[in-house]
């Protein structure tokens, strides 16, 4: 599942985001859920969320 849409993406989920220092290797970091920072229902490049361990990035994929 794709990280596109909010409403799928929960706290405690774990998931892949791309951090902003990877955006152009499109590096994934995989994670934990801890905050969600996008407000909006969608956004094109990922839903922006915060990791467990600080780590802030938008969401690539969904794994749980």
């Amino acid at each position: 599942m794709d990280g596109k849409t909010r409403k799928f993406i929960e706290i405690g989920k774990k998931v892949d985001i791309v951090l902003k220092a990877d955006q152009r290797t499109g590096k994934l970091t995989r994670g934990v859920v801890k905050k969600i920072l996008t407000n909006s229902p969608t956004h094109p490049h990922g839903i922006k969320v915060m990791l467990e361990d600080g780590q802030v990035g938008r969401v690539q994929e969904i794994l749980e």
